[in-house]
């Protein structure tokens, strides 16, 4: 008998996924292929994981046309973090004869040496390695590297998948936006019906910015999602910040929606680049129901910084200036800074970096530069 377990935490599963697992039942000439979301995977700890439940139901509906694909409930049932190598050695004593295949793309094949007990997994299984998005002449590399390393030869499904991004599925789906592109008809139906990632209101202030506006604001959300598990901040949190950061940048002030909006007296006189932060918040707490105090304030100043940022307001303001289309001199140095640094206070030396070179781009076109941006520099530095 021959077996292919596919783990991962298919959050939402998506068309990678599932043809991924079409090839590895045809290439390796499987008997059963077994569909595994994890209950919580060791390299994303603190990542906020959608209902057990659902993303079960998601893996059935996506793989239902597969007669040998089997939706496993085995490591969300035993609960806890999920280590591959405990699964593996579950799988081999509950199929002793069998060959047993263990799926996994080239990004956690590099990975492979980080996690725990590799032996013992490679006891139980053979890894079955499916290329993402590689460069031609990978796999002669890639085999050399780890036959040097471990001794043993891994298996090859061959298919070069698309770089998909579960997260920024998350986002768009957040925002409201169409996922069908991404993700099987059935499981787009099952993620609307259920609500499964929306923001509330995200969709209604995304419709009052333009296209160009818009389109920004949906890769910030992505670029704030992807950052904000390693720094421990709220994934949930992070992107509802980041959609909302813009929401009043198209809205004029005569606005109904700001028929109450106030300027404060501490916040000085407000450049027009600036005043949309402080119009921002105030349409995301009074038009859209935002009452956390943190998003608020990641809104209210992700333009300007202040001195005492928080984790989030720091990510939301750094976000909006190195998602991938921000072109700018020095932006690269910038967008480098943001991705090297792990952890608590990773983006402090960002943050200097990217407030200085506001300020030097202020000065250098002779415009005043806004005193909480010069207030959060000294700070910084």
């Amino acid at each position: 008998m021959r077996i292919g377990i596919f783990g991962g935490s298919f959050d939402p599963v998506h068309n990678e996924h599932v043809c991924l697992g079409e090839r590895a039942v045809e290439s390796l000439r499987l008997d059963r292929l077994i569909v595994m979301p994890v209950c919580s995977p060791p390299h994303k700890k603190g990542k906020e994981l959608s209902p057990d439940a659902d993303r079960l139901k998601a893996c059935e509906i996506a793989f239902a046309h597969l007669p040998k694909a089997q939706v496993s409930d085995f490591e969300i049932k035993k609960g806890g973090v999920s280590y591959t190598y405990l699964t593996c050695r579950h799988f081999r004593t509950l199929y002793e004869d069998a060959e047993i295949f263990w799926l996994v793309g080239t990004d956690m094949l590099r990975d492979f040496s980080t996690w725990k007990n590799t032996q013992s997994i490679l006891n139980d299984v053979t890894l079955a390695v499916c290329a993402r998005d590689e460069k031609e002449g990978w796999l002669e590399k890639e085999r050399a590297a780890f036959y040097e390393k471990f001794g043993k030869e891994f298996a090859v499904v061959p298919y070069n998948g698309k770089p998909v991004s579960s997260t920024k599925i998350r986002v768009l789906a957040g925002a409201g936006e169409d996922i069908s592109a991404f993700v099987p008809q059935g499981v787009a139906e099952y993620i609307k019906k259920r609500s499964l990632y929306t923001v509330a209101g995200a969709d209604k202030a995304l419709a009052l910015e333009k296209p160009a506006r818009k389109a920004h604001t949906l890769r910030v959300g992505e670029v704030a999602a992807k950052k904000a598990v390693e720094m421990g901040i709220s994934e949930r949190k992070a992107v509802t910040a980041a959609l909302f950061h813009d929401c009043a940048k198209n809205v004029a002030m005569d606005s109904p929606l700001l028929c109450g909006f106030r300027l404060q007296e501490e916040w000085g006189q407000v450049p027009p680049s600036v005043l949309h932060q402080f119009t921002g918040a105030y349409l995301a707490e009074h038009a859209f129901g935002i009452k956390d105090e943190e998003i608020l304030n990641a809104v209210r100043y992700h333009t300007s910084g202040r001195a005492g940022m928080s984790e989030l307001e720091k990510l939301i303001f750094l976000a909006d200036m190195v998602e991938e289309e921000r072109a700018y001199e020095g932006v690269e140095t910038i967008r480098e800074l943001f991705w090297q640094k792990k952890g608590a206070g990773a983006l402090d030396e960002c943050l200097r970096r990217a407030l200085k070179e506001t300020i030097a781009y202020l000065k250098a076109k002779g415009d005043s530069v806004y005193p909480l941006t010069i207030e959060a520099y000294k700070e910084i530095k």
